[in-house]
């Protein structure tokens, strides 16, 4: 890819993506369609991040309701996968472009290799000119389907290849003070410069029944990605010609804007990050939270008042401030039976106890494994 291009990953929800229905919208992929090759001629190399294969499957197989067991879920995604893959290769054709499949889980990118490996596939798809699809594979991911992940995915597909911009296409146009379906006064959050527990109190449920993702798991998505530089961009899918107002600054929706001054945050810090779900977490006093996002230090197991959940010694873990909010998130070095025993301990303390001791010159979380949220 040339130096001066830039990446926008565009993620498309299934409520943004089907009609009444609950069938993929033709039209609709090729007005986006339309609007990827318009961006291509104006130097974008563009990303997509889309569910939709359980409601293909669901049409195929004559089903009007989402089912709400796995077996079924799983069934309709292994039959509406060739349909979704057929769906965007027919909707990109007619401006000569070519689409490719990449289905991802969250097992893929927990092991280090897995998420190296997809980074390069990435990249290499877009040097050679192609438009990836990039789909969890809900077939057989059953934790993706539970949960509806496809925000954080499209976050970690931006970080994999170092995107410059994300937009969420919804079914809103973007993060409310309250919640606009309920409260006609509610006021569109033009801009968010920091992520506050404020902030997060907005983030409502998912309000689609096609869909399984929230405003939650935006934010969420948004916190890492504003954290590694990338601005996100939360808007209206249905608004015709949306991809391309976004790009152009025109657009009503919500923009978590990237710090100008990005922490440094190596390809591990985002594995870390984005490519495996915490298993526990460590709530952490006032000291510890300061050392952590002002002064770039390791978290040593003085600062930490609480353990939160069961985990080993290498998990992933979030580190929770007083009040409840994520600050950093990190891979621990000890299980959280021992942190539990060492909370609040000094090196001294530590290497007085026989059972602790290894845990003295060591921190629990080094600055080299965790990444501060703000």
């Amino acid at each position: 890819m040339a130096a001066s291009t830039r990446i926008l990953v565009v993620k498309i929800g299934s409520s943004t993506l089907t009609d009444e229905a609950g069938r993929i919208d033709h039209s609709y992929l090729s007005q986006v369609a339309r609007q990827v090759s318009q961006l291509r001629d104006q130097g974008w190399q563009v990303i997509i991040v889309s569910s939709g294969a359980i409601a293909c499957g669901l049409e195929s197989l004559g089903m009007d309701q989402r089912p709400s067991d796995m077996p079924s879920l799983q069934a309709a995604a292994s039959v509406g996968q060739s349909a979704f893959s057929a769906a965007y290769a027919q909707a990109f054709e007619p401006f000569g472009l070519l689409t490719s499949s990449v289905l991802l889980t969250r097992r893929d990118t927990a092991d280090r290799t897995a998420y190296l490996n997809a980074r390069a596939t990435l990249r290499r798809l877009l040097e050679l000119g192609v438009v990836p699809i990039v789909n969890e594979n809900d077939t057989v991911s059953v934790e993706q389907i539970r949960f509806g992940d496809n925000d954080t995915l499209a976050a970690l597909v931006a970080c994999l290849v170092e995107a410059d911009e994300v937009l969420i296409l919804s079914d809103i146009d973007g993060l409310y003070d309250d919640n606009p379906r309920t409260n006609p006064q509610a006021r569109l959050i033009e801009r968010v410069e920091v992520i506050t527990p404020q902030i997060i109190s907005k983030a409502g449920g998912a309000g689609s029944t096609v869909g399984s993702g929230g405003m939650v798991t935006k934010i969420k998505a948004a916190r890492v990605l504003m954290a590694a530089g990338i601005q996100m961009v939360i808007a209206q899918g249905s608004v015709p010609n949306i991809i391309c107002d976004v790009a152009d600054r025109q657009a009503r929706c919500t923009v978590f804007a990237a710090k100008k001054a990005a922490h440094e945050i190596t390809p591990r810090k985002l594995w870390i990050a984005l490519g495996d779900s915490a298993k526990g977490s460590v709530v952490v006093d006032d000291g510890a939270r300061n050392a952590l996002v002002n002064r770039g230090s390791s978290l040593l197991s003085v600062g930490i008042a609480k353990v939160l959940g069961r985990f080993d010694e290498g998990d992933i873990v979030d580190v929770v401030d007083s009040t409840g909010l994520i600050v950093a998130r990190g891979r621990v070095s000890a299980c959280s039976d021992e942190i539990s025993l060492a909370c609040g301990l000094t090196s001294d303390e530590l290497s007085a106890n026989r059972i602790l001791a290894r845990l003295a010159d060591r921190p629990i979380m080094h600055r080299d494994e965790l990444i501060v949220f703000e």
